[in-house]
């Protein structure tokens, strides 16, 4: 028997985690951490209910912390094996986890000095060496290439199209076949590749993120046009809470293409968030692996000329480097933020221009000082262009809330609050029937992950009136076997 435990994004969205056992064998797929909802968050600081040292290896999808992101506290609680992945995944994740222990540092230290946390006193959940530890342990492997990876159990990545590096695993135990969808990307989206097409398994794990809607049609980038406009208009600033890994790119890539088509004010664009910067050159170097109608349209070979004149040397060749780097993406007046100060100007800034940072759902980092002294002011705009988990700051905002709590103080909502759907990197409902309906034949068992309740059970609903197959949608840390 082949038993599977789904320990995350069961009847949620975040927290991917699910223990394949057989023979012996035990493999961890995806090592995600719970975000949004404090009694989800809290779930972060359980230990797993099982031995990591006992694991044979984990698997990961892909880079994003809700997949990746507690990796280190696995690593901690004594995982010595490998931790299987593309080597997209690899790159990202060797930024992305060590952020991530970095930013917690810093905020457990900022609450500790502000005294606002309710833990005295406030602990990281990890810490930066803890994920470099992680990051060591990675083994990246190609696209549809089996790979062992324990006794009697062999695995094989297909490129989902969500993010650089994403992939569907394609298990294979005792003769059967598992597919781990991971997250489905989206069909015709610029940046990336459409998702491949899988023609069928015995079980399938299937996200449902979008499960109960269909995203705005795309339209060309008109709604971004208009809110860019219309905020330079009013003489303010464009605020826009972006996930660092994966968002930002498609986000730059839309700035550009209207600046080129002058359906934009050229603004400055401040890209504040070293994660961000730093995948944006991991993109560049895999251009490869991208979109191939990306390099006709925004390749780009000219450094952004009016970065600060008046920096010192070491500064300018260190920002000079970073945007050349990522000049495949950039807009005429692209400024990658250097550091902290950099950081703190930019926020008291009151010139007109377009501030992207981490993180996607406002829930850390340095976009919440920039929503800090934003929020209060008409004549500025917040745009989301992601999904919100419920219980996130993101969503509340969203969802109208006129005062939101920052580092412990209440901020009035009084700038425009703006949600654009179309970017999401997620497959919605249609887009997800789409790729199931590329089966050949229907799995023995569908089960519907990664998506809040609704949402699974609508995407349920229409698998079983076009498909006709067999789903469930487990209940967390629910053990089934097959």
């Amino acid at each position: 028997m082949i038993t599977l435990t789904f320990l995350g994004a069961a009847r949620t969205v975040t927290g991917s985690k699910y223990l394949l056992e057989s023979n012996g064998a035990k493999v961890l797929i995806d090592a995600g951490l719970f975000q949004g909802l404090k009694e989800l968050r809290e779930r972060n600081w359980q230990d797993l209910p099982f031995s990591a040292s006992n694991l044979d290896a984990i698997v990961l999808t892909h880079a994003h912390l809700d997949h990746c992101g507690y990796l280190p506290r696995v690593v901690a609680q004594g995982f010595r094996g490998r931790v299987f992945c593309t080597q997209g995944t690899k790159e990202l994740c060797g930024i992305v986890l060590p952020d991530s222990g970095r930013l917690q540092e810093e905020d457990a230290e900022y609450a500790n000095r502000h005294g606002f946390s309710k833990h005295k006193p406030a602990l990281p959940l990890y810490r930066e060496t803890d994920a470099f530890r992680a990051v060591s342990q990675l083994q990246p492997c190609g696209y549809e290439r089996p790979m062992p990876v324990a006794a009697g159990v062999e695995i094989e990545f297909i490129n989902a199209g969500h993010l650089l590096g994403s992939s569907f695993v394609r298990m294979r135990v005792d003769g059967r076949t598992i597919l781990f969808g991971g997250d489905l990307g989206r069909f015709g989206r610029p940046v990336l590749p459409d998702p491949v097409m899988v023609d069928e398994a015995d079980v399938l794990l299937v996200e449902s993120t979008y499960g109960d809607r269909v995203h705005e049609q795309d339209d060309s980038g008109a709604r971004l046009a208009e809110i860019v406009t219309e905020t330079a208009q009013r003489g303010g600033k464009l605020i826009i809470p972006a996930f660092a890994i994966g968002r930002v790119e498609e986000l730059i890539y839309w700035l550009k293409r209207l600046e080129t088509q002058r359906r934009i004010p050229v603004l400055p664009v401040f890209l504040d968030s070293p994660m961000a910067s730093a995948a944006l050159s991991r993109y560049s170097a895999r251009m490869h692996e991208l979109d191939p109608e990306l390099r006709p349209e925004v390749q780009d070979d000219t450094a952004p000329h009016d970065a600060a004149a008046h920096d010192p040397a070491d500064v300018r060749v260190r920002r000079a480097q970073q945007e050349r780097e990522v000049c495949t993406f950039c807009t005429e007046r692209f400024h990658v933020i250097a550091n902290v100060e950099e950081s703190k100007q930019l926020t008291a800034s009151r010139v007109p221009s377009i501030v992207i940072s981490s993180s996607g759902m406002a829930e850390g980092g340095r976009v919440l000082h920039h929503l800090k002294a934003a929020l209060p002011d008409a004549k500025n705009t917040v745009l989301f262009a992601g999904y919100q988990g419920v219980g996130t700051r993101g969503r509340r905002l969203v969802d109208g809330e006129k005062t939101v709590k920052i580092h412990g103080e209440w901020v009035p909502v009084v700038a425009r609050i703006e949600r654009i759907d179309s970017m999401s990197a997620h497959a919605d409902s249609n887009e997800v029937l789409r790729w199931l309906h590329g089966f050949t034949r229907p799995p023995q068992q569908a089960f519907i992950v990664h998506g809040e309740p609704a949402a699974q059970d609508a995407l349920g609903a229409r698998i079983q009136k076009e498909l006709g197959w067999a789903h469930k949608a487990p209940e967390h840390r629910e053990t089934v076997q097959f």
